[in-house]
């Protein structure tokens, strides 16, 4: 998910389109939480990349569910990653999963 609010955000040739589509179709409901914002605005903010911070705002203000139990999220993070040897950005990819 996290790749296609980026790819719609900077409107990137195919992959944007793609990735807008998701995010405008009225079906969907989305779910994030504080990690995915940290992902993206702090980057947008400190580059003064002021209509993909815009964009962000708009997606954020959208989300209907909000990971809320942070610790539990870290803790199932950890024991995965520990179980299955993976790293950040291995978790990176499977963090939706636990949203």
């Amino acid at each position: 998910m996290w790749n296609s609010l980026i790819y719609a955000a900077r409107s990137q040739g195919d992959m944007a389109e793609k990735a807008l589509q998701i995010l405008e179709d009225e079906n969907r409901e989305f779910a994030s939480s504080i990690f995915l914002k940290l992902e993206v605005l702090p980057k947008a903010i400190y580059n003064q990349q002021k209509s993909e911070f815009k964009f962000y705002e708009a997606f954020f203000d959208e989300v209907s569910y909000w990971a809320k139990d942070i610790n539990s999220i870290i803790a199932t993070a950890y024991e995965e990653a520990s179980k299955f040897g993976v790293g950040q950005w291995t978790l990176y990819i499977l963090r939706p999963l636990y949203l």
